[in-house]
C-alpha cells in the first residue's frame, strides 16, 4: 500500500494556479492538524494539494513552503518507496475501501517512523470507506500516535460519517472560477478553439481537470452523436432500439448526466420561461421544443426515473445497458403530447 503514483511530478508541477491562496494557508502553518479533510468537486486538484502537502511534511529540509526534493525523504517520496508514507485507495476504481485495507492503515500508523520524522496518510476518496471501514479509521482519527497526519479527499463530503467528519480540520476546495479554469485549458489544449474549451467547462460543471479529460474521453463528439440521435428519435427518424445500440462506444454516466440535465433544464424553463436558461446550443431548441409540449408531470417523471437509473450506475448494479438506453429514449420520444 505504501505507493505513490508520478510522484515527482509534484516537485516540478506544485499545486494548480487556483490553489495558491489555499496552498499558502495550508503549508504555512507552524503546527500541523493531525487529520485535513480536503473536500470539493470532482477534477479541481485536490488530489495534487494532498500529495504536495504530503511531500512537504515529510521533507526533511523544506524550502519554504514547498518540499525541497533533494533530501533522502523526497528521493524515497518519488521513488515511491518511503517508509513513513501510506497511500489508500479502493483496490479497483469506484468500488469501496475494504475494512482490511483501513486495518493495514491503523497498523501503520501505530508504528514509529522509520526516518525519525512524520508519518504521513492520503487517503482517497474518504467517501468509499463503507461503515465498517470509517468505524476501523475512527480510532486512528481519534489519537494518532506519534507525529502523524492523515490527509483524507472527498468528492462527496456528505457521505461521511459525522463522526469522521468531526475529528478532522475541514478544508473547503471550492470550484475555481471560469477565468482561471479557462485560462489554465488554453495553456492544457493550445490546439483547440476558445468555443470548445468554454463548451468542455460547461460539460465538466465547471471543473476543469474533468473538463480535461472529457476532452481526451473525446466526449464533444460523443455529445454531437447523441444530440444528433435524439433530435432524429423525435422526428420518428429512428427507433429507440436502433439508437441505443448506435451508443455503444458513450459511457452510460455521461448520457445520463447529459439526460438529467436536459430534463432539469427543461423543468427550469417551464418554471421561468428563461431563454438564457436552456443550456448549451446544441439543445437548445430541442429542450425549449420540449419543455412547450411535454406535461410538467410527466417532465418530472422522467427526471426522477433517471436520477434512480444514475445512482444505480454510480453504484456499479449490474444493468443491461441496451435495454435501459431503450427504456430510457422511449419515455423520451413520448414527451412530447398528454401526461
Amino acid at each position: 500500500m505504501h505507493c505513490c503514483h508520478g510522484f515527482w511530478s509534484v516537485f516540478v508541477d506544485k499545486v494548480f494556479p487556483w490553489q495558491a491562496g489555499l496552498w499558502q494557508q495550508l503549508a504555512g502553518r507552524s503546527r500541523h492538524a493531525h487529520a485535513y479533510l480536503l473536500h470539493g468537486p470532482a477534477g479541481i486538484g485536490k488530489r495534487r494539494l494532498a500529495e504536495s502537502l504530503m511531500a512537504r511534511l515529510l521533507c526533511q529540509q523544506p524550502a519554504g513552503l514547498d518540499a525541497c526534493g533533494q533530501c533522502k525523504a523526497c528521493h524515497l517520496l518519488a521513488a515511491g518507496t518511503h517508509p513513513d508514507n501510506f497511500v489508500l485507495e479502493p483496490e479497483e476504481a469506484d468500488k469501496a475501501i475494504r475494512v482490511d485495507q483501513v486495518r493495514e492503515l491503523v497498523e501503520f500508523v501505530v508504528q514509529t517512523a522509520q526516518l525519525g520524522g512524520r508519518k504521513v496518510v492520503l487517503l482517497e476518496p474518504a467517501e468509499a470507506m463503507n461503515l465498517n471501514s470509517a468505524n476501523a479509521l475512527l480510532k486512528s482519527l481519534e489519537e494518532p500516535s506519534g507525529d502523524t497526519v492523515l490527509l483524507l479527499i472527498s468528492h462527496q463530503p456528505s457521505r461521511l460519517l459525522p463522526t469522521i467528519k468531526s475529528r478532522c480540520v475541514q478544508q473547503a476546495c471550492p470550484l475555481p472560477d471560469r477565468s482561471q479554469s479557462l485560462a489554465w485549458l488554453a495553456q492544457a489544449l493550445p490546439e483547440s478553439g476558445s468555443d470548445d474549451r468554454e463548451e468542455l467547462l460547461v460539460l465538466a460543471g465547471g471543473s476543469p481537470l474533468t473538463a480535461l479529460r472529457l476532452h481526451e474521453q473525446g466526449a464533444r463528439e460523443q455529445r454531437a452523436l447523441v444530440v444528433e440521435g435524439v433530435k432524429k428519435l423525435l422526428k420518428q427518424q429512428v427507433a429507440p432500439s436502433q439508437l441505443a445500440e448506435g451508443w455503444n462506444a458513450v459511457p452510460l454516466l455521461l448520457l445520463f448526466d447529459w439526460f438529467c440535465d436536459w430534463a432539469h433544464l427543461m423543468l427550469r424553463y417551464q418554471l421561468t420561461r428563461d431563454e438564457e436558461g436552456l443550456g448549451l446550443n446544441d439543445m437548445r431548441k430541442v429542450v425549449q421544443y420540449l419543455a412547450d409540449k411535454a406535461p410538467q408531470p410527466k417532465v418530472l417523471a422522467i427526471q426522477d426515473w433517471l436520477l434512480a437509473q444514475r445512482q444505480k450506475i454510480l453504484s456499479k448494479a449490474n444493468l443491461n445497458r441496451v435495454l435501459l438506453l431503450e427504456a430510457l429514449l422511449v419515455q423520451w420520444a413520448s414527451l412530447p403530447g398528454p401526461g
